[in-house]
């Protein structure tokens, strides 16, 4: 099967296009009309059977990965979601696993308005998926890593170490949490004028907070007794469940500093997700991890992308 006949078969939605999409797939580029007074927000991320997936997932949660990710990283700036574009690497043309991939991608799609305009198709030694996502946000509100103040509550979403676990336990009921991540759209979008500074949770909660320490140049205790965690993991040892938490990864929750009269604000209006307050920021710099009050050396890492 030739390159534009995957495309027409498989890639082309048949849906009516959002109104701002003047030209999508099918040209050399795609086109959008900018909406009045927002600006682009654009990420992109790329999976590698075997690196970021086990190759015993399934086409159509590979397909769902490959945008809730990207989407993921739209939510983190407070911005909503618009349009993707996928560049796909095939080592051969298996036309179920297509066809189930394609269900998956535009299953997520079609839950978060989201439309697919453009990309690229070609063929490569391994199963490589690149998606790049669009979003907009009212102009200069976007909430990025670099706003955090001393005094902010250290506040995540859902649950922590969810796909982690699911990825040692293959078969186990969270591995839907490592195949079926679930962006917080639409509380990245709750969170603009409330949040000074956040992150989406790709790499582990003590990697992707130190990258808003850094940026903000502040300091953090985080509370490891606050973790929430599911009752799965409360078997383990707390070692083992801090593992889990705070170094798996991939569980692609929303990890935000806020001040506390606008928690107590943002808590009155009853987001649709938990929220938990894990610790707080501090003007000495560094990362301190306590449990109950009492200082632990816990010599944990995140994803590692070139180990």
């Amino acid at each position: 099967m030739a390159e534009f006949s995957i495309i027409d078969r498989y890639f082309k939605q048949k849906h009516a296009r959002q109104s701002n999409v003047n030209l999508g797939i099918g040209d050399d580029s795609a086109l959008i009309t900018p909406p009045e007074n927002q600006q682009l927000v654009i990420c992109t991320d790329t999976l590698v059977e075997g690196r970021h997936f086990p190759s015993s997932t399934t086409a159509h949660a590979v397909g769902w990965k490959s945008v809730a990710v990207n989407l993921s990283d739209i939510a983190a700036m407070g911005a909503t979601p618009h349009s993707i574009l996928l560049a796909i690497t095939l080592p051969k043309i298996q036309e179920d696993w297509l066809d189930n991939f394609c269900q998956g991608l535009f299953a997520c799609c079609e839950q978060y308005g989201v439309e697919l305009i453009g990309g690229d198709t070609t063929q490569g030694p391994h199963l490589t998926i690149s998606v790049t996502a669009l979003g907009w946000v009212p102009k200069g509100q976007a909430i990025t890593r670099s706003g955090a103040e001393i005094g902010d509550y250290i506040v995540v979403s859902g649950q922590l170490g969810d796909a982690a676990f699911g990825l040692q336990h293959l078969g186990h009921p969270l591995q839907k949490r490592l195949d079926y991540p679930t962006p917080r759209c639409e509380l990245g979008k709750h969170l603009l004028g409330f949040a000074s500074s956040m992150i989406d949770l790709s790499d582990g909660l003590i990697q992707d907070l130190q990258h808003i320490l850094n940026a903000s140049n502040v300091g953090a205790t985080l509370q490891l007794e606050n973790l929430p965690t599911d009752h799965a993991l409360h078997s383990l040892s707390r070692q083992q469940q801090w593992q889990y938490a705070i170094a798996g990864g991939d569980d692609y929750e929303l990890c935000f500093t806020i001040s506390p009269e606008n928690y107590k604000k943002l808590c009155l209006q009853k987001p649709n997700v938990s929220l938990s307050v894990i610790g707080y920021i501090e003007s000495a710099l560094g990362l301190r991890l306590t449990y109950q009050n009492e200082e632990q050396a816990l010599n944990f890492h995140g994803y590692q992308h070139f180990a």
